[in-house]
């Protein structure tokens, strides 16, 4: 298994170069970040060198990027040209932000979603199961920032008024004086977790009926095993495979920030921070939120590949078996 994470971890290096390098070329190709920066207004020249000498941007592309990726190794992100604040610190102050809101998501997505694709197959072709199915169906469907207007709407505003303000919900930010931080959560978080708890039940669903037709399973029926422990003890470690690989993802891709669920609740997190940045033409906050995305995701991709082999150990690695 040693093994096999090394090998893994060593197979992140050219992606991670590769990825690092178009990103660089994308923003280089863009024109000058500082005059792209300050737009149709005048710079003084003196200041112009200044910004140039200050972001490396006064020398060639290629040493510009050898030279990020040095003082990526020494884990300096570079400046923000906008504010002169350290790049790093700004990542530092948005993506807890976005931790919490995407771990809450993936919360109710496996609770949620695992749920729902469970009692689905259980009673197929129920009431429930019609049920899921539907609302699956919608919500896939419905358009993230849809969503989240509908749900600011319903519980921030429609709920204040027909409880006279007694009960309704944050529809924005982060943190305030009238409500705990966990209240403000629960809206961005269900928008987040929408459509991904609506695919993680319909996976689930259509694993686990395909492997209560299994042979085996009819074969742990004929033992004399309990409907309940042939569901549990085999059906579903077995139907959860797929649903791990799809759920880590999710996460990997959530930990990325979700732009238009924190733009949506101005929630402070890392997709919120870079769309600010792309607007405000901030190309080293950009460039440093995406780095720190990317290592996020092969992250939890680096995970999910362990969780599989462990999962199902008849999967081969490399022409060899995965054991513990």
């Amino acid at each position: 298994m040693l093994r096999f994470i090394a090998r893994r971890v060593l197979q992140f290096i050219p992606v991670f170069l590769g990825v690092t390098l178009i990103l660089f070329l994308m923003t280089t190709v863009l024109g000058d970040p500082i005059r792209l920066r300050f737009g149709e207004r005048a710079i003084n020249p003196t200041v112009y060198r200044e910004l140039q000498v200050l972001h490396g941007f006064d020398k060639p592309w290629y040493e510009q990027y050898l030279n990020y990726l040095n003082d990526l190794l020494h884990g300096d992100l570079g400046v923000s040209i906008k504010s002169g604040q350290s790049v790093a610190a700004i990542i530092q102050q948005a993506y807890p932000y976005t931790m919490k809101l995407a771990f809450a998501a993936i919360i109710i997505e496996i609770i949620v979603g695992v749920g729902a694709g469970m009692i689905s197959a259980v009673k197929k072709y129920s009431f429930w199961d019609v049920m899921v199915t539907l609302s699956t169906s919608i919500l896939v469907a419905m358009p993230v920032f849809w969503l989240g207007l509908l749900l600011q709407i319903f519980f921030g505003i429609m709920l204040k008024e027909w409880t006279n303000g007694a009960f309704y919900l944050p529809i924005s930010g982060a943190e305030s004086a009238q409500f705990p931080p966990a209240a403000h959560l629960i809206l961005p978080a269900i928008t987040l977790a929408a459509v991904s708890t609506a695919y993680a039940a319909r996976i689930m669903r259509s694993q686990l009926l395909e492997v209560l037709n299994q042979d085996y399973i009819r074969t742990a029926h004929a033992k004399g095993l309990t409907g309940r422990r042939v569901l549990w003890g085999h059906g579903i470690k077995n139907a959860m495979i797929p649903v791990v690989t799809f759920i880590g993802l999710d996460l990997g891709a959530m930990l990325g920030g979700a732009i238009l669920t924190e733009t949506v609740f101005n929630w402070p997190g890392i997709g919120y921070t870079i769309f600010k940045a792309i607007q405000g033409r901030d190309y080293p906050v950009v460039f440093g939120g995406t780095v720190v995305i990317l290592i996020a995701v092969m992250l939890v991709n680096l995970i999910v590949d362990i969780s599989y082999a462990f999962l199902d150990p008849r999967i081969r690695y490399g022409g060899k078996q995965v054991s513990d």
